[in-house]
């Protein structure tokens, strides 16, 4: 590894000690329908995220929802301490595309359907408001 690719790789890993997040990879689910759940909690006070996503009838909000419990705890561990109510807010969530597992569907007359099934990858921040 070259001097420059190091000292950018340093660099990002001392930015990373400072925020508090948590990853979610290989949910098997497409990544338009776990969006869809992603952009309901989107700069949300954290608390009335978790209610949103316990309370929605989609089936990703519930791995959602266990990725933000995890953000929190995560806050707490570094900081030493309990979040309280109104500070820590969902910053920035996306959702990115995983693998494709390809399968072959029977089709009449010989032929065979592709089927895509597809993954995704769902980071989520979280950070109290003075602080971004």
């Amino acid at each position: 590894m070259g001097a420059r690719k190091r000292l950018a790789a340093e660099k990002r890993k001392e930015s990373r000690k400072t925020q508090y997040f948590a990853k979610l990879n290989n949910v098997p689910s497409s990544p338009r329908k776990m969006r869809y759940v992603v952009d309901m909690i989107r700069g949300m006070e954290v608390n009335r995220a978790l209610g949103t996503l316990r309370f929605s009838k989609k089936a990703a909000s519930a791995d959602v929802e266990k990725l933000l419990r995890s953000a929190i705890a995560n806050w707490e561990q570094k900081n030493d301490r309990k979040a309280e109510d109104g500070e820590l807010y969902v910053t920035t969530v996306y959702v990115d595309e995983g693998v494709t597992l390809k399968r072959m569907r029977p089709a009449p007359q010989g032929r065979g359907y592709r089927i895509r099934k597809r993954s995704n990858h769902v980071t989520l921040f979280v950070g109290t408001k003075n602080n971004d």
